[in-house]
């Protein structure tokens, strides 16, 4: 006890006084921080580092990026001259493998001022090499390559379309800008091995024997799967199963093809929308039996679709909307001929007055109005192309050069092919005549 007045407190009163419950508790003295700078620190970092860089090399080298060559070229190139007359003859200017297109691409470039498409590039294909060439000289102005094979190149309007194959399907497509050779869309798609790449004009689509697609030209967005889906998503859209396709044809906002399905009694010519509302839900126009085996597809426009029937052989021409019969014409064509064109693409291209149409071993020009015979051209080797307003058909000996309408014969341009007896497909770029000779493409002029 402390004494009166004293201003020192007895310890003993301390300790005899209550704690405080709100003092604070006592804090643990923290030991000291631990420094990262050891070897077993800088192992584990050089490790993350390594794992990292490899991870990322190895990312690269099997990338597609990794495996692809771009080599663009200039934004424009000078106008091809206009041709007025046809020339007295013809002689190679150059050629190029070109074993992935069917017949000559060609791409079309809408001119500033008028819009009008003029052409403007030449383009070959083989293994996996895409050249867009000039085409008076063949020279090379932009490449796109890919370590992955070429399936077959078209082109849908200012682009080149490539489908490459990854395995078992062509199933890479990819879109190029025609004159610069800039890569625009890809898409994954599921074409069969053997298939061809037709232009409707807004949309490419996909032959095969069982199944086809079709894509927007600008983005390459599915817009249809038809027939044999791999993986089907929602049952019962599909309007026959079972069936293996024919010949097939484009228009504008439509397609034909020859149908044969197991409850079938005879071929079914159809002409079904490229574009309906939902990709696995298509529409068709019109779908009716021809009555026979066999048949191939001619033609087809905004309202007619021709067939062509053995035995006898004529030109049956059916209302592509409401499938009834419009019409019925003999054709000079041998029922040998009545087999299916090279992957399912009908061998025909029409100018503004005809449609012409190779059987095989004739050449048949059908008016475009009403998709009727007008004339045929013996001993031919493809449709042909035209030039200068005339119809120019390749035949043994060179091309033979027609009037249009009539069907009289103008004369014959000598060409000489070194032995090649095979199918001939042409087009012209300018002055120049391309022809298509198995894997080889030929510029003339």
């Amino acid at each position: 006890m402390s004494s009166p007045g004293s201003d020192v407190t007895d310890i003993e009163d301390v300790l005899d006084e209550p704690a405080n419950p709100f003092a604070p508790a006592p804090v643990e003295e923290r030991p000291p921080a631990r420094s990262w700078r050891t070897r077993a620190d800088y192992v584990a970092v050089a490790l993350i580092a390594v794992v990292s860089i490899v991870a990322s090399v190895l990312t690269w080298a099997f990338s597609d990026a990794r495996a692809t060559t771009s080599v663009t070229g200039p934004a424009s190139w000078d106008q091809l001259p206009e041709v007025t007359a046809l020339p007295p003859n013809l002689a190679e200017v150059w050629r190029a493998r070109s074993g992935a297109t069917l017949s000559p691409v060609v791409v079309q470039t809408p001119l500033k001022e008028t819009g009008e498409e003029k052409p403007s590039t030449v383009v070959t294909g083989d293994g996996g090499e895409m050249n867009g060439r000039d085409p008076l000289t063949g020279d090379v102005r932009w490449t796109y390559k890919r370590d992955l094979p070429l399936c077959v190149v078209s082109t849908g309007q200012s682009r080149a379309m490539a489908l490459y194959s990854k395995g078992t399907n062509c199933s890479e497509m990819t879109a190029v800008d025609g004159v610069t050779g800039e890569r625009k869309a890809q898409r994954d798609g599921d074409a069969e091995p053997d298939t061809a790449l037709l232009n409707e004009g807004s949309h490419m689509i996909t032959t095969g024997s069982k199944y086809l697609e079709v894509y927007r030209r600008d983005d390459l967005v599915k817009a249809l799967e038809y027939g044999a889906l791999r993986a089907i998503v929602n049952p019962n859209k599909q309007p026959r199963v079972g069936c293996t396709y024919g010949s097939m044809a484009v228009t504008s906002g439509k397609f034909a093809l020859v149908e044969r399905c197991p409850d079938d009694a005879s071929d079914r010519i159809s002409v079904i929308k490229p574009n309906p509302d939902k990709a696995d839900d298509p529409k068709v126009f019109m779908s009716v039996l021809t009555g026979v085996r066999n048949v191939q597809v001619v033609a087809v426009t905004d309202r007619l679709v021709a067939v062509a029937v053995p035995n006898p052989s004529r030109i049956v021409v059916f209302d592509a909307e409401s499938g009834n019969q419009i019409s019925e014409a003999p054709v000079d064509v041998p029922s040998s001929d009545f087999t299916d064109p090279p992957r399912h693409v009908a061998r025909s291209f029409a100018t503004k007055t005809n449609a012409f149409w190779f059987s095989g071993s004739k050449t048949v020009a059908l008016s475009l109005e009403t998709l009727t015979p007008l004339w045929t051209a013996n001993d031919t080797l493809g449709a042909g192309t035209t030039l200068a307003g005339r119809a120019l058909v390749p035949v043994k000996d060179g091309l033979r050069v027609y009037e249009q309408v009539t069907g009289e014969l103008v004369g014959t341009i000598r060409v000489r092919r070194d032995g090649y007896t095979g199918p001939v497909q042409l087009a012209t770029a300018g002055p120049v005549v391309l022809e298509q000779r198995g894997e080889t493409l030929v510029a003339l002029r």
